[in-house]
């Protein structure tokens, strides 16, 4: 295995993506499941750090938000983990609700089959 300070530094150097972005994998802090992935932009995680509070940029309303602002199934935050080359998050929440805008508790609720797709889940 290479030495690389990079995958050793005790410095969180997030590595946005060209976009300004990096992908944020939210799970349960009780069980493990993922619940949703995301991405944030330097305001959000700044936000997200801040307030314990998830916040996402959204790529589509090309806006920054808070999960749950209208729901009120907001994500409060336990922990941020970053991998090895630190352009990954994963981020461990306290869900207040579901975290699927489709009312589901996750938002992988369909397995890929030879076929097509299959629901599972809730």
């Amino acid at each position: 295995m290479a030495d690389c300070s990079a995958d050793t530094t005790l410095e969180f150097e997030p590595r946005f993506d060209g976009a300004g972005l990096i992908t944020a994998i939210c799970i349960d802090d009780a069980d493990g499941t993922v619940l949703m992935v995301a991405h944030m932009n330097e305001d959000a995680l700044s936000l997200t750090r801040r307030t314990g509070l998830a916040h996402f940029w959204s790529r589509s309303r090309q806006s920054l938000w808070k999960k749950g602002e209208s729901s009120g199934n907001m994500l409060s935050v336990s922990e941020i983990l970053v991998d090895c080359d630190q352009d990954c998050l994963l981020v461990r929440v306290v869900p207040a609700g579901p975290a699927c805008h489709t009312g589901r508790r996750s938002c992988f609720y369909r397995r890929v089959t030879d076929t097509g797709l299959e629901m599972v889940g809730d």
